[in-house]
């Protein structure tokens, strides 16, 4: 179908919304409560729009998208009311962009950017609040949350572990762990989920380091989770060459074997890449002691001993165990390798071990 968005031709196809088909034609319709994996939500009102022959501002989120539809994004009327949502979400928050570990990456300080605020209107004031550190892996900022529910119905059902949810009312309302338990005293089970959901500072990975790391410093490189054979695919980000932390990839989440979700092994558990006492190059035994080689060294080795074992014992001799550490195609080539080069079937896999 084709509807008109800001007077440009608009692809969209059945099911979709506004909002999606709008962001998949490159056009900016800010969204706090809305995200892919979560699902309509129409609770910020940051994402509404205009449509030509219906009364009111509607919630693009929410809207399924129908052909020879008019909308405007950007007219007096919108950005009105998106101003006013932002003002009053600053207001009454503790927003230090500055010293804040999402900087950068936030869906409300980019909205504010975006529609020109530079301070709120109004503030509330309000004596800010702890943070709750008590979890092994994740941090949260009270004074930072909106209120805008992503973490609730990831926690809910996407990743079903029924943990977070709201609870109290009015100026009072507020995210809580099971019955408002401290979160390392809680049933969550340190997933993340709800960390990579949050649009804002609300909901922050645990660094160890001394000096905090933005997600905006950090170069994000697009790899396969070692630890099993999922295929789960993660963004890891490294500043300085040196490993940062993970998120899951979410680009076409729909298509990926993790659907844009990570184990706690591969959301905290890639630490390991820098460790000191990490193999670094090949090891080959000279003399009785192991001593560095080169690649080249180290492989023209292993080949030469597989020949040698080949001629004087016959191939099944050797054997080879695959891994459920590597993809799927490297255990093929592992198969492959085995039959067709080596020639024998002693071939086996470390589940069964």
């Amino acid at each position: 179908m084709q509807l008109t968005i800001d007077g440009r031709v608009v692809e969209a196809s059945p099911g979709q919304t506004v909002l999606d088909a709008a962001r998949g034609a490159g056009i900016y319709i800010p969204a706090l409560c809305y995200h892919p994996k979560t699902g309509k939500a129409g609770r910020c009102r940051a994402c509404v729009v205009e449509i030509e022959g219906q009364r009111g501002l509607k919630e693009s989120c929410a809207l399924p998208a129908r052909e020879g539809m008019i909308i405007h994004t950007r007219t007096p009327k919108v950005d009105q009311t998106r101003r006013m949502v932002v003002d009053l979400l600053l207001s009454e928050g503790h927003h230090n962009c500055i010293s804040c570990q999402s900087n950068g990456i936030c869906e409300l300080q980019e909205m504010a950017y975006f529609l020109g605020i530079e301070r709120p209107a109004f503030l509330i004031e309000s004596e800010p609040r702890l943070p709750d550190s008590s979890s092994a892996g994740v941090v949260r900022d009270f004074d930072k949350c909106i209120h805008c529910g992503r973490c609730v119905l990831a926690c809910q059902d996407v990743v079903v572990n029924q943990v977070l949810a709201f609870a109290y009312r009015g100026g009072h309302a507020q995210v809580v762990c099971d019955d408002d338990l401290p979160m390392g005293d809680s049933t969550c089970v340190q997933c993340g989920e709800c960390v990579q959901v949050c649009p804002v500072g609300a909901l922050v990975f645990k660094q160890p380091k001394v000096r905090k790391i933005r997600s905006s410093e950090t170069v994000a490189t697009k790899v396969t989770c070692p630890y099993c054979g999922v295929g789960c695919q993660i963004d890891l980000h490294t500043q300085d060459n040196k490993y940062a932390f993970a998120i899951a990839h979410e680009d076409e989440w729909e298509r990926q074997p993790n659907k844009g979700m990570l184990c706690l092994k591969g959301r905290f558990g890639l630490d390991f890449v820098d460790a000191p006492d990490r193999l670094r190059s090949p090891l080959i035994r000279k003399n009785g002691e192991l001593v560095e080689a080169s690649w080249d060294e180290a492989l023209d080795l292993v080949a030469e001993r597989f020949k040698s074992v080949k001629a004087s014992h016959g191939a099944d001799a050797l054997g080879f165990f695959a891994s459920a550490k590597v993809t799927n195609e490297e255990n093929y080539a592992l198969g492959r390798f085995a039959r067709a080069v080596i020639g024998t079937n002693n071939i086996d896999h470390c589940a069964r071990l």
